[in-house]
C-alpha cells in the first residue's frame, strides 16, 4: 500500500493536496484497492460550490459504488476529464494522474483537521481484519 506524504487524508479515504488556494482531491491507494477495478466516476460540474464533508460524486467499481466527500469547502474549478474515458486511472495512479478534481478552497485551514500519511496508515491498519 502506498501512502503519499504530500497529502492529507479523510477517514472516508479521500486525499487533499494543497497548492496555494487550490486543493487537488483524489482517493487513496487503500480506497482504490478496496474498491477493485474502477469502471465509472460521477463528477460535479465546474463552478459548483460544495461544503466540506458533503458528497461531490460517486466512484463505481466492479464491487461497489461509493460516495466521494469533499475534504474542504470551496468552488470546483477543474475536474479530471480523462476519468470519463479511463476511470481505471484511479487504480493505476491514485496520487498522480488519477486525481479527481480541483477546488478553490474557501478556508485552507479546514485541511488541518485531516490526517497526515502516518496517522492515515495507522487508521487503515485498524480497518484490516
Amino acid at each position: 500500500m502506498k501512502f503519499d506524504e504530500s497529502v492529507r487524508y479523510q477517514e472516508s479515504h479521500e486525499w487533499a493536496r494543497l497548492d496555494g488556494e487550490t486543493v487537488t482531491v483524489g482517493i487513496s491507494d487503500y480506497a482504490q484497492d478496496e474498491l477493485g477495478d474502477v469502471v465509472f466516476v460521477e463528477l460535479p460540474a465546474v463552478g459548483d460550490t460544495i461544503e466540506k464533508g458533503k458528497p461531490f460524486g460517486v466512484v463505481e467499481s466492479v464491487k461497489a459504488a461509493s460516495d466521494l466527500y469533499l475534504p474542504v469547502t470551496g468552488e470546483i474549478i477543474e475536474i479530471n476529464e480523462a476519468l470519463k474515458d479511463k476511470p481505471e486511472t484511479i487504480n493505476e495512479a491514485p496520487f498522480t494522474d488519477g486525481w479527481i478534481l480541483r477546488v478553490k478552497a474557501s478556508d485552507t485551514s479546514e485541511l488541518d483537521s485531516l490526517m497526515d500519511s502516518s496517522a492515515y496508515k495507522t487508521f487503515t491498519e485498524g480497518l484490516d481484519g
